[in-house]
């Protein structure tokens, strides 16, 4: 017999665990893909790799948060087609990693890195100041544990309809 809640736990990533990594070295969206790799199969070393490009708001340029992104890849594994005529889980996936987005956004007030950070990475002498200001270490953590925590209820939320 199965728990009821099994479905909900396989799903669950681990807020406190992905800020712990993103302050041990990963990025901000190797820390949200790499506590959900292996839950959908994912090598964990292929995982970082992957997630690898999406830091900082994608290459370090200051777009879409890398928690954000980090999370659309686990959206897609959760959601995503297995073949490229699948429209509706295309159009399922978009709708999710878009809800997130919104919920990030209210939550945080932007979804762009350099809006978050107040900083934009792109700038050489920028990023230097928010790593002398600690913004990586005071700042991001909150915003890898905001985006593991809406996307574990945004899952739970789909998989109950």
């Amino acid at each position: 017999m199965t728990d009821s809640n099994d479905d909900d736990r396989a799903a669950v990533g681990d807020a406190a665990e992905a800020a712990h990594r993103f302050c041990n070295g990963c990025n901000c969206s190797q820390s949200v893909l790499s506590v959900y790799a292996e839950r959908y199969g994912l090598d964990p070393s292929v995982a970082m790799r992957i997630a690898t490009g999406l830091g900082g708001g994608v290459g370090r340029m200051g777009g879409s948060c890398g928690t954000l992104t980090g999370a659309a890849l686990v959206l897609g594994l959760e959601y995503g087609p297995v073949e490229a005529g699948d429209q509706a889980a295309k159009d399922r996936t978009y709708q999710a990693v878009g809800l997130l987005q919104r919920r990030f956004i209210e939550k945080h007030g932007s979804n762009q890195c350099k809006d978050l950070l107040q900083r934009d990475l792109s700038i050489e002498s920028e990023y230097q100041d928010a790593r002398a200001q600690g913004l990586f270490k005071t700042h991001c953590p909150h915003f890898v544990e905001t985006a593991v925590t809406l996307l574990d209820e945004l899952i739970r939320e789909n998989r109950k309809t």
